[in-house]
């Protein structure tokens, strides 16, 4: 069994579409590159191009970043022609991590010719439906949820593929953001629920659609829009012309939305906007919300010192620090913890060396600022508690008064099968110590722990009603119903 270094729940796709570029595969390079935090296992990008007015696909997909996978420019800019492309960040979900089968996108060639596809979530009737289609005759090539709509798609009697599609997205249940590149079509869609962003932008007159807005900022496109939930968007030459976007519905009584509020949480960049909120924004909320429930004084009337886990927690620390001041408690935000960024995707074999090396591996303490100070360490989550614990070990050596933490979340209960990879009930540390707030605090050996409740999430998105948001993770409260077989699965894979 490997050991990840940083024990956070891990978010497992990055989607990235162009249509009507010249340089569609650089443009989505480019988007990938920003959409890297949510995905850093495998990267893949397609591309349509015509030849005597013949479409063709064309596609370089492999293991490791996108900068490791597209190293060498001058290769896959010959193979990668085109003015359409999609690209996908991965990290396993449903679907072996070790396969590069699973590597997406995935395309097909059938009746109505070639389709293409990438996906951000988990379909929860994955199992179901695969059963089904393998009794009706159906070969897998992967182990990924994701061929499921493909096969969908090719065995519908329907001859548009706009209907196709939104005939096999009626079938599925679950969190998806899809993006579809057809032979003459972008086609983006999004669950009824909304679970995973997906937006659309534009430059020079061509439109794209990424996971996060931050995709378009590298190449200095515009934000349109969203993808609204349960929507179907189509961009082709008839809207390139008419700079008009194709909208379609899926046909059904849409459900009360329910974002991921994990999105804002952690996965998503801060310069990301996500779900109508600039992400920044909200986690400063997030920081003043638990200054203001929970803040800390020290003793001897010298300032607090607030620092992050840098860098998912660095801008809700500053958003405690600056609630902190406007309480009159004296405060300062210092960088008291060093994130190294060159480890890549390191792991570790538990039987090579302690585990404790791991933390050492990604963190340092600077020992001037915490050293005899009181210190409130702000983190966004805590899943397994391994690597708190092992954070706190470090910060003591620095010989701080005492050490608070804060946690810009409530604490985490459930597993997610809507597209995070947060581990089985049984691993989280929540659980473990039956949600007792004062045990979890003993084992991690902080002096004050202290977690945002649910009502208090939800405060820093006041302008959307708070039943908009999904908070399984942390309530049990799940939208959907889920496959039994799927709820066994999805940790074992």
């Amino acid at each position: 069994m490997n050991f990840r270094i940083d024990d956070k729940p891990v978010c497992h796709c990055g989607v990235f579409g162009v249509y009507g570029s010249d340089e569609a595969a650089l443009e989505t390079y480019y988007g990938l590159h920003a959409l890297q935090h949510r995905g850093q296992e495998a990267s893949g990008i397609l591309t349509r191009h015509l030849k005597n007015n013949k479409p063709y696909f064309n596609i370089i997909k492999g293991e490791g970043l996108v900068s490791e996978v597209f190293d060498n420019f001058d290769a896959w800019g010959e193979v990668l022609i085109g003015n359409a492309s999609i690209g996908h960040n991965r990290y396993s979900t449903t679907g072996s991590s070790e396969s590069r089968k699973n590597i997406q996108p995935f395309f097909v060639n059938y009746r109505l010719g070639n389709l293409a596809v990438a996906h951000n979530g988990n379909l929860t009737n994955a199992n179901q439906l695969r059963n089904q289609l393998v009794e009706d005759g159906a070969i897998f090539q992967t182990t990924s949820d994701t061929e499921i709509i493909l096969h969908l798609i090719a065995r519908s009697k329907l001859d548009n593929q706009v209907d196709q599609i939104r005939e096999a997205l009626l079938k599925v249940e679950g969190a998806y953001s899809f993006i579809f590149l057809t032979d003459n079509k972008l086609i983006a869609a999004r669950d009824p629920f909304g679970f995973r962003p997906l937006s659309i932008g534009k430059k020079n007159g061509h439109f794209l659609v990424a996971s996060e807005t931050c995709a378009f900022d590298i190449i200095s496109a515009e934000y349109v829009r969203d993808v609204l939930p349960g929507e179907i968007i189509v961009i082709d030459d008839e809207v390139m012309e008419s700079k008009s976007i194709k909208s379609y519905n899926l046909g059904i009584q849409l459900p009360k939305a329910k974002h991921c509020i994990f999105e804002y949480i952690y996965f998503s960049r801060p310069d990301s906007r996500v779900f109508n909120h600039n992400v920044d924004k909200v986690r400063r909320r997030l920081g003043k919300i638990l200054a203001r429930n929970y803040p800390v004084t020290d003793p001897d009337g010298q300032k607090v010192i607030v620092i992050s886990v840098p860098d998912s927690s660095n801008t809700a620390a500053i958003g405690y620090e600056n609630q902190l001041e406007k309480m009159d408690i004296p405060a300062k935000l210092e960088i008291g913890l060093i994130r190294s960024h060159y480890i890549g995707r390191t792991f570790i074999q538990p039987g090579q060396q302690k585990r404790e090396i791991g933390v050492r591996i990604k963190f340092n303490i600077v020992k001037g600022v915490l050293e005899n100070r009181t210190i409130v360490l702000i983190d966004d989550s805590i899943v397994r508690g391994t690597t708190s614990k092992q954070l706190v070990a470090l910060i003591r050596e620095a010989k701080p008064k005492s050490i608070h933490l804060r946690i810009s979340s409530p604490p985490v209960k459930f597993p997610c099968y809507y597209g995070m990879d947060f581990p089985s009930k049984e691993e989280l540390v929540a659980n473990q110590m039956d949600s007792n707030v004062e045990k979890i605090r003993e084992y991690l050996g902080v002096d004050s722990l202290e977690y945002l409740t649910i009502t208090d999430m939800l405060q820093s998105v006041y302008e959307e009603d708070e039943d908009s948001f999904c908070t399984a993770c942390f309530s049990g409260d799940y939208p959907t119903q889920i496959d039994s077989s799927f709820k066994k699965d999805i940790y074992e894979v």
